[in-house]
């Protein structure tokens, strides 16, 4: 548990240290507990979640870096490789090397080139495999919309 803590003690300086090195991306450490936090992700442009700002969770183990943070959505997503209800993730990084910026890098990436052979949202996988890319990509825009933009009013 204490190598655990000085990684995410070492990482919870890069962050605060590097900032602005990262627009897209903005992790917060839980004020109580270094081993919860949150990040604010922006969707990747030229993606139907471009103009979205999407909230994760990090739980991570007693046991880090040897076993991965378990990550998912706060914010809901259309998008074939995250769980509709839940925000779990299905991503392979997860189960390799990582770090809390290079996971939200790869989730960002994963939002970007969606996995529809994987899918844990099996109505948004349905329509990527089955050629319908203007339907998917209107409902994950109409989703975004909802979900991750700024309400105007």
């Amino acid at each position: 548990m204490q190598a655990s803590r000085a990684r995410l003690f070492k990482e919870y300086k890069e962050v605060q240290r590097e900032k602005s090195a990262d627009p897209d991306i903005q992790l917060i450490c839980d004020d109580s507990n270094i081993f919860k936090w949150t990040a604010l992700i922006k969707g990747p442009s030229e993606t139907p979640c471009e103009g979205g700002v999407f909230q994760l969770a990090f739980a991570i183990p007693e046991q880090y870096p040897l076993l991965p943070p378990q990550v998912r959505f706060l914010t809901k997503i259309f998008h074939p490789n995250v769980h509709f209800k839940t925000g779990e993730i299905c991503l392979d990084i997860l189960k390799n090397a990582w770090t809390l910026q290079s996971v939200c890098r790869a989730i960002i990436a994963l939002m970007a080139h969606p996995e529809p052979d994987s899918p844990l949202n099996c109505d948004s996988g349905n329509l990527l495999r089955s050629g319908d890319i203007r339907g998917y990509q209107s409902m994950a825009r109409m989703y975004t919309r909802l979900a991750a933009m700024p309400k105007k009013g």
